[in-house]
């Protein structure tokens, strides 16, 4: 009998049709942060690097039609650093800072949602390991002395496609959470690094230049 034959999996009980839903939801979570993720990223010391070649030709406000058309938090940080291009250090830090605010929670939506899936899983497994034992003995207690296997394996799968339903969730949607997180701090790393760049050629180079 195949693994992924529907008569095993009807075989698991209630708690299957719950790991299910959670798996297509962990799933579609997945694609969705993994597209948004990947269109947020872009290549930031390009990108800056193209963004000082248009500010060296005194050309601010070409420079912030290229960061509006340009997706993604590294473009919405450099565009705050170059709206207030003329302001002292502190106030630029400042508006940098409250850009980079703005993007991260957008960035990290889902994600914990995704964790939590991946921690509930084997819980929902373990309960379904309990409701089989339970259903294994009531046919125990019904059947008495002349118990049948029929009657008491219909329990012990249940105790058992439960336990691996929920292991099988658990475990990909642990590393789809670390592979989505490791995606997050490669794009907050840049964001960071954007943010102190362009802000250290604004307030040396840029202004240094007649």
């Amino acid at each position: 009998m195949s693994v992924l034959d529907f008569s095993l999996f009807s075989k698991g009980g209630p708690m299957m049709w719950v790991l299910l839903a959670m798996g297509l939801v962990g799933l579609i979570m997945f694609i969705e942060r993994t597209l948004y993720l990947h269109r947020g990223q872009i290549r930031s010391t390009a990108f800056v690097d193209g963004i000082k070649n248009i500010l060296a030709k005194r050309r601010l406000v070409e420079a912030l039609t290229v960061c509006e058309e340009t997706p993604g938090p590294v473009a919405a940080v450099v565009k705050a650093a170059l709206m207030h291009a003329d302001d002292d250090a502190e106030h630029m830090r400042f508006h940098v800072q409250e850009a980079a605010v703005v993007e991260l929670p957008a960035l990290e939506r889902r994600i914990g949602s995704l964790a939590a899936i991946g921690q509930a899983a084997p819980l929902v497994g373990l309960l379904g390991t309990v409701l089989g034992m339970i259903t294994t003995f009531l046919a125990f207690s019904r059947g008495g002395d002349y118990a049948t296997a029929n009657a008491l394996s219909a329990g012990m799968w249940q105790a058992l496609l439960s336990t691996a339903g929920g292991l099988m969730l658990a475990i990909p949607a642990h590393l789809a959470h670390h592979f989505l997180t490791g995606r997050l701090r490669a794009i907050v790393r840049d964001l960071e690094w954007a943010g102190n760049e362009m802000m250290r050629y604004l307030l040396t180079e840029y202004r240094a230049k007649p």
